[in-house]
């Protein structure tokens, strides 16, 4: 049953939408407006983003999704029907949503479905109810490769169709942040913060450290993992040959809300990786070097979530990220000389210099990495630009007037 995965990846941001296209994303998801579970996240878009999303994604030969997945109250419905026809408008390939107002409501103006991991799908019977709507369902996070198999094969048997014809899909989450809750419903952001996780505004109290304290005051102690409510995140980088055999079609990277780097090493990696399993170079070699490449970007530390069997999550050890590099600002991109390939750097906080790795962000430059071989300040080379110095470096891929230029360095 192996094939052929589509990778789907985050995108939160025009920055991360490029950038997901420069890892090789095959699709990318988004939200637009309140309705979607990032709704509080910095990183998301507005309705009006729309159109431009899906031109992009045209452009690029790729898939566009909308979430809209969040509980919706009777006040949210035009709004939601209002954002689900502008994305028909616009060309978005399919929606996904959780609400049955909602699955309705797109099916019945010929919109492509895809059931959001929000219904926590977890049998066939409940597939063979959604496939009237939807052409892909997104199964629950909690279900072992064991069960996915043989829904997949269930479907096969079947022929279980959707509203396109064709068998349906299944889409799973193969990396990035897991929640404690089932399907990630949860109420303690809602009990302690007034704000629902399942209106896409989550506080995240989960991933604080935390000690038990007498009714009293008289003691209090702290348990042997403080944060024993804050999974480390999903990795499958190192099965993804067992996932393929379980009849996948689909991995979703989770991740709208961090940085374009993450989105493009996540995407990249996942990406060589399906590639190596449909030409038979798929080893424990590459596999370690995408999961060294992996803790370089944001992370909680890696498990293997519950598609093994486990019955209680694996909890991170300390607070934020585990990544074994992080980037400082240094400044923004004063001019871009294309006839030589040259870039031109104004130095707003820091220092630079030859063989320092920096990552060029923005718009519609997406993530440029590199190493810098020679640096320029006042016609000198190989010498330390400072703060308010401005210096030149060759670059083959074009930047531009006003991309932010970050220095990696090693974590402590």
């Amino acid at each position: 049953m192996s094939g052929k995965f589509e990778i789907m990846a985050p995108v939160g941001s025009m920055e991360s939408l490029i950038a997901a296209i420069q890892g090789g994303a095959d699709s990318v998801y988004f939200g637009a407006g309140n309705l979607n579970m990032r709704s509080r996240s910095s990183a998301n878009f507005s309705v009006e983003d729309i159109a431009q999303i899906s031109e992009i994604c045209d452009k690029n030969n790729i898939k566009s999704y909308l979430a809209l997945n969040t509980v919706l109250y009777d006040e949210d419905l035009p709004v939601a029907k209002e954002i689900i026809m502008k994305s028909k408008q616009a060309g978005i390939s399919a929606v996904i949503v959780s609400d049955i107002s909602m699955i309705t409501f797109a099916a019945q103006n010929n919109i492509d479905v895809h059931i959001s991991t929000q219904c926590n799908i977890t049998n066939i019977e409940t597939i063979r109810f959604y496939a009237r709507y939807a052409n892909v369902m997104v199964l629950a996070r909690e279900l072992t490769l064991p069960q996915i198999k043989t829904v997949a094969q269930t479907i096969d048997r079947e022929n279980i169709t959707g509203p396109s014809g064709q068998k349906v899909k299944i889409e799973i989450f193969a990396h990035g942040a897991l929640c404690m809750a089932v399907s990630g419903r949860c109420y303690l952001s809602l009990h302690t913060f007034n704000s629902s996780a399942n209106r896409g505004a989550c506080y995240q109290p989960c991933r604080h450290s935390y000690k038990a304290v007498a009714v009293d005051d008289s003691f209090s102690f702290q348990v042997d993992n403080p944060y024993i409510f804050s999974p480390k995140d999903l990795c499958t980088i190192g099965f993804l040959d067992k996932i393929s055999d379980c009849g996948v079609s689909i991995l979703k990277i989770e991740g709208r809300g961090r940085s374009p780097e993450y989105v493009k090493t996540v995407t990249e990696c996942y990406k060589q990786a399906a590639k190596a399993i449909e030409n038979g170079t798929y080893n424990i070699q590459k596999i370690k070097e995408w999961e060294n490449k992996l803790k370089t970007v944001y992370n909680r530390g890696f498990w293997d979530g519950y598609y093994f069997g486990r019955k209680t999550g694996e909890w991170t050890e300390i607070s934020g990220s585990q990544a074994t590099r992080k980037k400082i600002f240094i400044g923004k991109i004063d001019n871009y000389f294309s006839d030589i390939g040259v870039a031109q750097l104004h130095i707003e906080t820091g220092t630079l210099q030859k063989n320092d790795e920096i990552v060029i962000q923005g718009k519609t430059t997406g993530v440029v990495e590199m190493m810098l071989q020679k640096i320029v300040v006042d016609e000198l080379t190989d010498v330390v630009a400072n703060k308010g110095d401005d210096c030149t470096f060759k670059t083959n891929i074009p930047v531009r007037k006003g991309d932010k230029v970050y220095k990696y360095i090693k974590s402590q």
